[in-house]
């Protein structure tokens, strides 16, 4: 087995206020630390999620492990093939090469920490993700990073049925609660 040894001489202190941030105000990713701020040790980053935001979908990391903790709210989560909800307190870890995604139903925001070990230098794909969202770059684009940032895109079933029913309408049965 190998072991990571994280090489960084100086404690990394990232305050909000300095922290590099993108998206809009229904998705928006605070920037932490990087593979490279922490010798490799992790990269962590922190977002929020208004109701019925789609955030990451189905895709898998081979380099990483990555872990979500709910801070607030809750979190519809693909983790393998099993979806689940994670709320407030609860923590998620997806180990490498297993197929992950999350959002947020209509009824609930989310605000959650993620963070990944080993640390790898992947902030250039949120950054180009986000060119992306504005239109600067193109999904092929993406595509054609994922070797580069380890963020290899498939599909789910699992999560699609998921998605569908957590977005189609519920019809309440006269006399139901």
């Amino acid at each position: 087995m190998t072991m990571l040894v994280p090489n960084f001489a100086e404690a990394l202190i990232v305050r909000e206020s300095e922290a590099e941030t993108f998206g809009f105000a229904q998705l928006m990713t605070r920037l932490l630390a990087d593979g490279s701020d922490t010798g490799g040790a992790l990269s962590t980053m922190r977002t929020t999620m208004g109701r019925g935001v789609e955030g990451a979908k189905p895709h898998t990391h081979n380099q990483s492990a990555e872990l979500f903790y709910v801070i607030d709210g809750e979190l519809q989560m693909l983790a393998g093939e099993k979806v689940i909800t994670a709320r407030k307190g609860d923590m998620v870890v997806v180990p490498p090469n297993m197929a992950h995604a999350f959002a947020t139903t209509p009824t609930h925001t989310a605000d959650f920490l993620i963070v990944q070990a080993p640390g790898l230098d992947r902030f250039g794909y949120f950054r180009l993700a986000e060119r992306v969202m504005k239109g600067e770059a193109t999904q092929a684009d993406l595509i054609a990073s994922q070797e580069l940032y380890d963020n290899h895109f498939m599909d789910s079933p699992a999560w699609r049925a998921a998605r569908d029913n957590a977005n189609s309408p519920k019809i309440v049965a006269e006399g139901e609660i």
